[in-house]
């Protein structure tokens, strides 16, 4: 059986600490729970009355998983999704929110499903995906995974400033690739050669 809050710990471990950088569009961040996150939720964790970065600072891992547990996870309806998908859209919603299930939702009307690219697991995406598990088993989990390494590098294609989150300073694959790849099976990871070449137009 799947074990959830394990994929949330794997998750905080991959997000990392207290981050601040400004060329990333979800702001500050700590265990990849951001402070528009905190404010939404309303968590003033060191009880000065606001909730501004200090409280992110004072986020702990378990606090963090949570979170994701809670509002990335049961509150999206993941749970509805095919167990072999449920760790990849889980841990990408954590990264790029809603988006996370239109990937899914795009990638299943590929396959000839009639699903609303609306980023809503309803009963139509949900019945969709198990359908197409049926279909192909074992193959939908390697196409979400490609499909969320190429929303990557679109995402980069067209922001140069956030080609640094999908190659490193050495030209190897940056976290963004590693990520994806993650959730997909090794047959299916871009060789080095392969990166190279399909970055090589933003140098």
């Amino acid at each position: 059986m799947l074990d959830v809050r394990k994929i949330a710990e794997g998750i905080v471990a991959r997000e990392g600490g207290f981050v601040d950088d400004p060329d990333d569009p979800g702001g500050v961040t700590k265990h990849g729970v951001t402070i528009h996150t905190l404010r939404r939720l309303g968590l003033d964790l060191d009880g000065d009355g606001d909730v501004d970065v200090s409280d992110l600072r004072a986020l702990g891992r378990d606090r963090a998983v949570d979170i994701f547990l809670t509002d990335y996870f049961h509150k999206p309806g993941i749970a509805r999704l095919p167990e072999l998908l449920q760790p990849s859209v889980f841990d990408m919603y954590v990264n790029v929110g809603a988006n996370a299930v239109k990937i899914l939702q795009r990638l299943l009307r590929q396959m000839g499903h009639d699903v609303a690219v609306d980023g809503i697991i309803g009963p139509q995406t949900a019945d969709a995906a198990q359908a197409a598990v049926r279909a192909a088993p074992g193959h939908l989990a390697d196409a979400y995974g490609i499909a969320r390494r190429n929303y990557y590098f679109r995402l980069a294609d067209a922001r140069p400033a956030s080609r640094k989150y999908a190659r490193t300073r050495s030209g190897g694959k940056g976290g963004w690739i590693k990520r994806a790849e993650t959730f997909i099976a090794p047959r299916y990871h871009l060789s080095d050669a392969e990166f190279r070449e399909r970055v090589a137009k933003w140098d």
